[in-house]
């Protein structure tokens, strides 16, 4: 199986490398169009601000490219977010695959911003994560968060519940980082090689 994770101006790409090394995945980490079209599967990770990282990949021609990917990908954390339709963060339009919106967090009862730390995972019904995920933690770091809506497929409650996960079409998304997450990371990371 060939992975391609997309190298962009973002951090965090490395250690989705590392954990897909840890899955005895070769995966390449890559900002070629024409290996990222070839790869059987294709990881968009990342952390980082959406308009400077908007404003790269339309540099790089990868937002058209991302759009026009008809494999399984995986979006992670800002990758998520960017799959989007429009980002609060400096009003950033993004790419508009899933038509959701990304809003910062309003605390409500003192709650610190980013939301940070080990946080529970709910599964909606149909969701593409195996069912022993529910109620498992995953490791968050974000002060954006996509609203709930018709592709949420499993929800995390901090403030309020908002999509920790997403799916559309081909397009799969965590808002959690599963290479920080442990075996419930790991295991969404194979879900997501088996699709």
């Amino acid at each position: 199986m060939s992975v391609a994770i997309i190298n962009y101006n973002a951090g965090n790409v490395r250690s989705v490398l590392f954990a897909m090394d840890r899955l005895g995945i070769d995966a390449q980490l890559t900002d070629d169009h024409d290996a990222i079209r070839k790869a059987d599967k294709v990881i968009f990770p990342g952390v980082g601000e959406a308009s400077t990282t908007m404003n790269y990949l339309r540099d790089k021609g990868l937002d058209e490219l991302i759009k026009s990917l008809t494999q399984p990908v995986l979006g992670i954390c800002l990758g998520m977010q960017l799959l989007c339709e429009h980002s609060e963060e400096n009003d950033t339009p993004c790419l508009g695959i899933i038509p959701q919106r990304v809003k910062l967090f309003q605390p409500a009862n003192g709650e610190k911003v980013p939301h940070m730390g080990w946080n529970q995972i709910r599964r909606k019904p149909g969701s593409w994560f195996s069912e022993s995920l529910e109620g498992g933690f995953a490791y968050f770091v974000h002060s954006y968060y996509v609203e709930e809506g018709q592709y949420t497929t499993a929800l995390t409650d901090y403030v309020h519940p908002f999509s920790c996960a997403v799916k559309k079409d081909n397009f799969y998304a965590t808002q959690f980082h599963p290479e920080k997450s442990s075996k419930v990371g790991e295991q969404v990371l194979k879900d997501f090689l088996i699709l």
